[in-house]
């Protein structure tokens, strides 16, 4: 596999599996266990400005493999990177190329890939420039690079946050909108993003924007509890995203084209 899609002989970073869950889930997220009509309606707004049909894939922190999987509804030549081993292992069972890497030094050579996606990811990356830049190398010229990142002017956190010396998961609510130095001692495991920061990772590199945007979270859970309920509450969002109050959503879509 790694022959074959110009994998360099660079050793791949190995990590330490035994970490507590809920430390782990701070430091890196925690990957799509379910695929879901929230995660299909994402992969449809990549397709939107993306073909994946017979295209080389690289998913950057496929977790355990779910977008990866998706992609390969479209192209054979799809190859996922997970720093987490257990989750490499889940995600090889969906994808045969899977590798254990970070994203700050992707085990490619250049001009390898047409699509590279990250779902999520650049949040948690110890150096998210070089992350970015990383992509960038990769990804053949006239190729795509797809991201997904959490929004700065979302009113909530949904990585939790530490507080007096602990962490506490789950949906905390105005973190967000805090002074820098506050913020960061509440989330100094996680990165959100404004429309220029995230834009600013790829300032004086070969790119060019063809999608910048904010979207809502699908809902998922909710509609699975009380259907009519959230199956309101996503055409309420949903039809926010058509307006200006959009910039308030969950996340952040960027794709950008590599143009040299």
């Amino acid at each position: 596999m790694c022959r074959t899609l110009g994998c360099s002989r660079r050793t791949l970073t190995m990590v330490n599996d035994d970490e507590g869950h809920g430390e782990r889930a701070a430091l890196r997220g925690n990957p799509s266990f379910v695929w879901r009509a929230g995660q299909e309606r994402r992969l449809a707004m990549v397709r939107q400005a993306v073909a994946l049909e017979g295209r080389r894939v690289l998913d950057i922190g496929c977790g355990i493999g779910m977008y990866t999987a998706a992609f390969a509804r479209y192209t054979p030549h799809v190859v996922g990177i997970e720093v987490e081993l257990s989750r490499a292992i889940s995600a090889h069972t969906h994808v045969p190329r899977i590798a254990q890497a970070v994203g700050e030094g992707l085990p490619f050579q250049s001009n390898v890939f047409d699509v590279v996606f990250s779902h999520e990811v650049l949040e948690h990356v110890r150096d998210d420039r070089v992350c970015a830049a990383e992509m960038v190398r990769v990804a053949r010229p006239g190729g795509h690079i797809a991201v997904f990142v959490p929004n700065r002017l979302y009113a909530f956190e949904t990585h939790g946050i530490y507080w007096r010396g602990r962490y506490h998961f789950g949906n905390v609510p105005l973190v967000n909108w805090l002074p820098n130095p506050l913020r960061n001692r509440l989330a100094p495991h996680v990165r959100a993003y404004t429309a220029r920061a995230l834009r600013r990772l790829f300032d004086d590199l070969p790119v060019r924007t063809l999608v910048h945007t904010q979207i809502f979270p699908g809902f998922d859970n909710i509609v699975a509890r009380k259907p009519g309920f959230g199956r309101l509450l996503q055409r309420t969002t949903y039809t926010l995203e058509r307006t200006p109050l959009r910039q308030m959503g969950l996340s952040h879509l960027l794709i950008l084209q590599v143009t040299a």
